[in-house]
């Protein structure tokens, strides 16, 4: 109460004299219970009666405890320790876990324009995610026969690929959630799939058939097969889709050119066991590969590189274990880092800048199978065995 307003109780009676804490940091930071006072007390009352508006400012006309004290800025400030978070996306959280398959989470992609996430489970079931907001699990496409092991976006975001262990690749529209059409022609499990990146809407899939086929949308049916001895664990185009690079279970990468369909492939050599994931840098000029030998290598593949050793560096962190999963490797929007899955239920990227790990995200309980990056902000998202998604910001 304001002293002025204090009257004598009787003559010759001095108003009483305010309280001074002699632990006042200790009131300030943990309350009244680290001091013990009553008038601390009523400050700890006074800063819970504090009410805030929808905007997160202090409201006025509320700011008063059971005494009728109005709280001054500078006591408001000190009572109340507002945390100012130094946001880097326009994620709801720093951290979202995405629940809803009910089955190992193999793959997933954000969307062209980034506002959704598109992800594949055992379950046969493609999920459709919100990125922004609270996540929302607004859509659900099924018409696979077996779990979906890789799905990728077109590049306008109007149409959504997935291939599965049911031997197919379908064509789906995320609009509708209905599928267009069923790719038939791999007689066993279709391990991988990628698009191009414009121009000529190519697809290319690889399978455990040994072969690697080559899709043209336009007509809906398979081109060229170029044909190997052994499974083909991924596959993907080079930037400007000229060349097909195949990931074999004969540890090596077999590069098809496909202007002269017929010519026999450029071989890479190093990995020391299966090849199960690669991706093209955004540039074109560098290829990733994750492979069971448990390190990421980085090849130039340049078309006109010098050199028979393409492989530039070998990257260690990333790990395989029993389970053989098909753990992907995949560039970000900037070719400024690296994410490879790994067994060791970590969620593990590199810096390309300083050629280090730079991250190591705990969370998982199961192999950790691919994680993406987003096309427009610093957001991750990862799937995982234990059938969840985690999706989260890094820090640049």
């Amino acid at each position: 109460q304001d002293m002025a307003q204090v009257a004598p109780t009787a003559a010759g009676d001095l108003p009483p004299l305010p309280h001074v804490c002699t632990s006042a940091r200790a009131c300030a930071d943990w309350g009244a219970a680290a001091c013990g006072c009553g008038s601390c007390g009523t400050r700890a009352a006074m800063s819970w009666a504090i009410a805030r508006t929808g905007d997160g400012q202090a409201d006025h006309k509320r700011q008063r405890y059971s005494g009728g004290a109005e709280l001054v800025p500078a006591l408001q400030e000190q009572l109340i320790n507002v945390q100012h978070v130094n946001r880097k996306s326009g994620l709801f959280g720093p951290t979202m876990l995405l629940s809803g398959h009910e089955g190992e989470a193999f793959c997933g992609e954000f969307s062209p324009d980034g506002r959704t996430l598109a992800t594949g489970s055992f379950d046969k079931t493609i999920q459709l995610w919100q990125v922004y907001g609270e996540c929302e699990n607004y859509g659900q496409m099924k018409g696979h026969g077996n779990a979906i092991l890789e799905t990728h976006w077109k590049h306008d975001g109007t149409q959504l690929y997935t291939c599965s262990a049911d031997k197919s690749v379908c064509v789906w529209d995320p609009e509708t959630g209905k599928r267009l059409k069923k790719l038939n022609g791999h007689t066993a499990i279709v391990n991988s799939m990628q698009t191009s990146r414009r121009g000529v809407p190519y697809l290319v899939s690889g399978g455990d058939d040994g072969t690697t086929k080559l899709w043209d949308l336009r007509v809906r049916r398979c081109v060229h097969t170029f044909e190997h001895q052994y499974q083909i664990l991924a596959v993907s185009f080079d930037d400007p889709s000229e060349r097909i690079f195949s990931g074999s279970l004969d540890n090596t990468v077999l590069i098809y050119d496909m202007r002269m369909r017929d010519k026999d492939p450029e071989v890479l050599e190093g990995h020391t066991d299966s090849i199960t994931g690669l991706d093209v840098s955004k540039d074109g000029n560098f290829l990733a590969t994750n492979a069971m030998d448990n390190t990421v290598r980085i090849w130039d593949v340049r078309p006109f590189a010098g050199g028979n050793n393409r492989c530039l560096r070998v990257l260690r962190g990333a790990t395989h274990n029993f389970e053989k999963n098909l753990l992907r490797v995949r560039w970000s929007q900037k070719d400024a880092m690296l994410a490879a899955g790994s067994a060791d239920q970590n969620v593990n990227i590199w810096d390309m800048r300083q050629l280090q790990l730079a991250y190591r995200l705990p969370g998982h309980t199961g192999s950790v199978n691919e994680i993406c990056f987003h096309p427009k902000e610093p957001i991750i998202a990862s799937m995982s065995s234990d059938r969840l998604v985690f999706m989260g910001e890094l820090a640049d």
